[in-house]
């Protein structure tokens, strides 16, 4: 592959609902531009961009994959540009893939497929892209599907996202068929031919006639949305004047990069058809970075400005990684300004470390190609580099960091163990692998539980990993729902007695206290003594402290760590023989076994801060649920996304378990929430039996 300048560098990111065939569309321009010599398909598992053993087992993306072309090996008269096509994850499970893919993209490539219309993920690939400030395209696609209906999904489409939907292409059906595209920027009507496009007669009278929306009428609105972009072209238009085929295209062009435009295309990937006129729409409309273009970044305590030019010094960011077991780690970079080449010293603005730039490669899915230098505008692969996802590399001379990319935050928690003894070590040196290359899973251990916790985004997510961990790493895990870490206090102040005695030949043992235990506001042991007059000496103070630091460890209801007490060492006696620091610890756990059962135990469960945010039509479900799971709703907030409701709520910890899954179901994906844990209260005396008889036995 030719060195190409940045302004004939396009970066790509298709994205949009599971299903909508984001991957038979990539499948499809690679083969169109001579990429690839044959046509793959998700069915057969042997696509470009879907290659790794989980895609191809489950029929779907998984991760974001990265396929460079070239336009000119369509032989369609294109200007020759290179395309960075990043083909994105649909599943929610798999956010992340859509998270980096269009950080790095210069415009979002939305997938909507004509059979189904608008889901929940192109929502979210929009609002993704919106949060970004990514120019944004819409694909209709599957139109050789019997029940698609272009027209029910252009209407769509500007209902929900408004006035800025603008159609380029569209396709004129007669009986249910697909007979022509017309292209409304060329006022061209094109017919495919044994796959080729050959142009023919705009629709008749009859046909248009016949049609759910009319040609004239689209041709007015891209029109009138390009007068909005210029006022040298609003004039015009007020005036009647005609755009011309340049204005009309510069105008989107423009209007992409300002966010007031998002064109609308439509293909039939299986049978080719209209991928070359989508071909032509990318590179005649599709931003790409220019001089004029600049990025804010950090230099110390300032905020300074990158001109996004190959001749400022090297500024490049770090999108994604991959922990490959052959090639070893690679990481996926956008470069922003001056050229990032093989074998030259870069510093690691996130860290502060130097060290030389490895082997670069291109690829076309799994198929890596070498290069020497990538400039500004272009996406790259760096192997075996000391780099990790959102750190931003740069010259020497100019350290600079740029804004990291925000990743949506795990919310499925299972505890995870080896299935085979001793594989502990080989999963923790895995798992740091892996979460250098997925930004949306955690893995730490609960100390108030002594589990490992991983936390991901859903079923899929974690089934996956898994997946890696036996596939990769040769270590399989068992996951099961953690434990809720419960606690144990008192709520009456009691005075008890704990008194050890053994004889058995020679010194024996004998300790002997009373210990008052009362309620406090503490989460470990408050421990005092008031003994008066020597009835226990002073230096057996701290045998009796260690005995009731040991017990608390573990509470009498249901082994439970035990917190709200304060233990007061008030009397006793000691022999003067026969007394030893074990034997006052004996006793000081005597007292303490005594003394709990009589001073009310209760058990404390954990209670966590929930702010969860639903479709409006689904706050009234959600409340009703938040009751079932014992929460309490604090109060109902606007969020700044069109339709979207905050419920804040206090929730227990026991509840939330599967509540990522139900939330799920009920808004059909497009809900989220955040759940921190808050403090303890006292369990509900209905369930106290349950949770003692589920824990009991495995905490003695």
């Amino acid at each position: 592959m030719k060195n190409y300048e940045r302004s004939k560098i396009k970066n790509i990111a298709l994205t949009g609902h599971a299903g909508s065939g984001k991957t038979t569309l990539a499948e499809a321009l690679l083969f169109k531009c001579g990429a690839t010599d044959r046509l793959g398909k998700v069915a057969d598992g042997n696509t470009v961009s879907d290659y790794t053993a989980d895609e191809i087992r489950r029929k779907c993306s998984v991760y974001t994959s990265l396929s460079c072309f070239e336009t000119a090996g369509a032989k369609l008269g294109l200007e020759e540009f290179k395309i960075n096509m990043l083909d994105t994850p649909g599943l929610f499970d798999y956010a992340s893939g859509m998270t980096e893919g269009i950080a790095a993209c210069d415009c979002a490539v939305i997938t909507v497929s004509g059979k189904s219309g608008v889901k929940v993920g192109t929502h979210k690939a929009y609002d993704c892209a919106e949060a970004m400030k990514k120019p944004k395209m819409f694909v209709v696609t599957k139109l050789d599907d019997d029940n698609a209906n272009f027209n029910n999904v252009l209407t769509q489409l500007k209902s929900e996202f408004g006035p800025t939907v603008c159609p380029v292409v569209v396709p004129v059906i007669a009986d249910r068929k697909i007979v022509s595209y017309v292209n409304l920027i060329e006022m061209k009507a094109y017919k495919y031919v044994s796959g080729k496009a050959v142009e023919t007669d705009m629709p008749t009278a009859e046909v248009a006639a016949n049609m759910e929306y009319r040609i004239d009428g689209l041709v007015a609105a891209v029109t009138e949305a390009v007068a909005e972009t210029d006022e040298e072209l609003l004039e015009k238009f007020i005036l009647g004047e005609p755009f011309t085929q340049k204005e009309l295209i510069d105008g989107i062009h423009n209007g992409m990069r300002a966010g007031v435009i998002t064109p609308v295309t439509c293909v039939s990937a299986a049978t080719l058809e209209g991928v070359d006129m989508l071909l032509k729409e990318l590179t005649l409309m599709v931003p790409s970075q220019s001089d004029d273009d600049t990025v804010e970044a950090v230099c110390g305590d300032d905020i300074v400005e990158i001109e996004c030019n190959q001749s400022e010094p090297l500024c490049a960011f770090v999108f994604k990684t991959i922990a490959d077991p052959f090639v070893g780690k690679m990481s996926f970079i956008k470069v922003i300004s001056g050229k990032l080449s093989s074998g030259m010293d870069i510093v690691n603005a996130t860290t502060g470390s130097t060290e030389k730039v490895g082997k670069l490669i291109t690829l076309v899915g799994k198929k890596q190609s070498d290069v020497q230098t990538a400039v500004s505008g272009d996406i790259v692969v760096a192997t075996k580099m000391n780099v990790n996802t959102n750190d931003t590399i740069c010259a020497p001379g100019r350290v600079v960091a740029l804004e990291k990319v925000e990743f949506p935050k795990p919310c499925y928690n299972m505890a995870i163990k080896a299935k085979k003894q001793g594989d502990e070590a080989k999963i923790a040196a895995a798992m740091q692998r892996l979460l250098e290359e997925d930004m949306t899973i955690k893995y730490e251990m609960d100390t108030s539980t002594n589990e490992m916790i991983l936390s991901t985004l859903g079923g899929l997510h974690l089934d996956s990993i898994a997946g890696r961990l036996s596939d990769t790493f040769g270590v399989e895990i068992d996951a099961v729902v953690p434990k809720i870490s419960y606690r144990e206090t008192i709520r009456k102040k009691v005075k008890v007695q704990g008194r050890h005695k053994k004889q058995s030949g020679g010194h024996g043992q004998y300790g002997d206290v009373w210990i008052e235990f009362e309620p406090c506001i503490s989460d470990e042991l408050v421990f005092e003594e008031r003994v008066f007059g020597g009835a226990v000496p002073k230096n057996y103070f701290p045998a009796v402290e260690k005995g009731l630091q040991e017990c608390v460890k573990k509470g009498l209801l249901a082994g439970f760590p035990v917190v709200g007490l304060k233990a007061i060492l008030v009397d006793g006696s000691y022999h003067p023989v026969d007394s030893s620091e074990m034997a006052f610890k004996i006793a000081a756990s005597l007292a303490f076994k005594e003394g709990i059962p009589q001073a009310d135990p209760v058990l404390l469960e954990p209670i966590g801060a929930l702010n969860v945010c639903v479709p409006d039509e689904n706050t009234g479900d959600m409340m009703g649920e938040l009751n079932k799971r014992r929460g309490r709703v604090l109060g109902m907030n606007p969020t700044d996304k069109r339709g979207i409701t905050e419920i804040v709520a206090e929730v227990p910890m026991a509840e939330m378990t599967d509540f990522v899954l139900l939330l799920r179901q009920m808004t059909q994906g497009r809900g989220s929430f955040t759940f921190e844990k808050l403090r303890y209260e006292q369990l509900p005396g209905h369930l106290v039996s349950g949770v003692i008889a589920k824990y009991a036995a495995n905490n003695a």
